[in-house]
């Protein structure tokens, strides 16, 4: 990359984005990795402790000197409630795919908050994001996560699903070539 730097910003657009593409934040981690030798960010570094070495601690300490950056970042700093958010759902999504039964108090302290607040965040986010399974126990202080599972018959009609949109945007793609082709022909007589 000729301008390593400007990872910073795409990574910022990444996280921040309301559409959360999962292709897009894997390209950019692939990205990522590669270029971590040859430019060190904070932004990218939290991304790096996140999805690439899984160190949960050092991307709490990441995301406070996120925070630090994009606040002096001219053209980041509209950014940082955003990306502060983004980022605390980013490390919630990724501890939630590792562990069954998560201590709000645990979780408090990585997403840099106080207990009531992540309790209430947490609440939120599972009313918002209508994560199936995600369950709280107050008398606990925790977030019990059920498993979800599917049965082999709606993984059959997913799949079937799937493939018949593709189809369909295959067939679409031929017709339109072969029409194309059809004006070039008549251009060049």
């Amino acid at each position: 990359i000729a301008c390593p730097h400007l990872l910073r910003y795409l990574a910022v657009a990444v996280v921040t984005s309301k559409t959360k593409q999962k292709n897009s934040l894997k390209d950019l981690i692939k990205v990522i990795d590669i270029e971590r030798h040859n430019y060190e960010d904070p932004v990218t570094d939290f991304l790096t402790c996140l999805y690439i070495k899984y160190d949960f601690d050092e991307a709490q300490k990441k995301l406070r000197k996120c925070e630090d950056v994009l606040s002096n970042d001219f053209f980041l700093t509209a950014c940082l409630e955003d990306f502060r958010e983004s980022a605390r759902l980013l490390i919630f999504e990724m501890f939630c795919r590792i562990h069954q039964c998560i201590s709000i108090q645990m979780l408090a302290e990585r997403l840099n908050m106080q207990q009531v607040e992540a309790e209430r965040w947490i609440v939120d986010l599972i009313r918002t994001y209508r994560i199936d399974g995600a369950k709280i126990d107050s008398k606990l202080g925790q977030v019990v996560m059920g498993a979800k599972t599917t049965s082999v018959h709606e993984q059959v009609m997913e799949n079937t699903k799937r493939l018949t949109f593709r189809a369909q945007q295959i067939a679409l793609q031929l017709e339109k070539m072969k029409l194309d082709k059809k004006v070039c022909i008549f251009d060049f007589i």
